[in-house]
């Protein structure tokens, strides 16, 4: 099923709301979302190829992004058995040592940017695209986790009882005496969504995660 979702091109405010974490709920269905056009190529081969059935999120902000698709790279594995087995797993978008940032679909470009600009300032961030938020790839943050010693978890959906919050307890649980500073979510406010108008001060800003990775980086 294929669901446009996420704000920040100023629709409707019910139309911009980022409901993954209710779908997430429901065992055996898979609910991702993509975040450059050639995992939205990929990833949507693979949903229609599982057994099993997937809620494909389509970030509306990225609709006019372009960029070269390979169609041979999954098209080539789609009579496997296990043809959509990695539709789950999450990818490093970006390496680093000193802090792990975690995205999916509409904040993967703040995420990437924020990066660069701590990049700037001496701080090399890891940048993982989720990809999928059910099932969740907790293994390759984990990992990040343990090597890095800090997380920073960005998504569009109110950090309230969203899907950072089930992250950070994975991490937490798993990595606990890895991390050096708390794992810190950076998400939407818990309110309804406001008015197009102001939808920029409700949304993940770069302000906002940079602000994120200054504080673990203070530990």
């Amino acid at each position: 099923i294929r669901v446009p979702f996420a704000g920040g091109i100023g629709a409707v405010e019910h139309h911009s709301e980022s409901p993954e974490v209710l779908f997430a709920h429901t065992a055996g269905l898979r609910v991702v979302s993509p975040a450059t056009p050639q995992d939205a190529y990929d990833m949507i081969q693979q949903a229609i190829a599982s057994p099993d059935p997937v809620l494909f999120l389509e970030p509306k902000a990225r609709y006019w992004d372009k960029g070269e698709v390979d169609t041979r790279r999954v098209e080539s594995r789609l009579s496997d058995a296990d043809a959509s087995a990695d539709l789950g797993v999450a990818r490093v978008a970006r390496q680093g040592g000193d802090v792990t940032l975690v995205a999916y679909g509409p904040t993967m470009r703040v995420a990437l940017q924020a990066a660069d600009v701590a990049a700037k300032e001496g701080t090399e961030a890891e940048v993982i695209d989720l990809r999928s938020i059910s099932p969740l790839d907790a293994a390759t943050v984990i990992r990040s986790a343990k090597k890095t010693g800090r997380v920073v978890i960005v998504h569009e959906a109110p950090a309230a009882y969203g899907p950072g919050a089930e992250l950070s307890a994975r991490v937490t649980e798993e990595a606990f005496f890895h991390l050096d500073a708390p794992v810190l979510r950076v998400g939407s406010f818990h309110t309804p969504y406001p008015g197009a108008k102001f939808e920029h001060d409700y949304l993940p800003s770069l302000d906002r995660v940079l602000d994120a990775v200054d504080r673990v980086m203070a530990h």
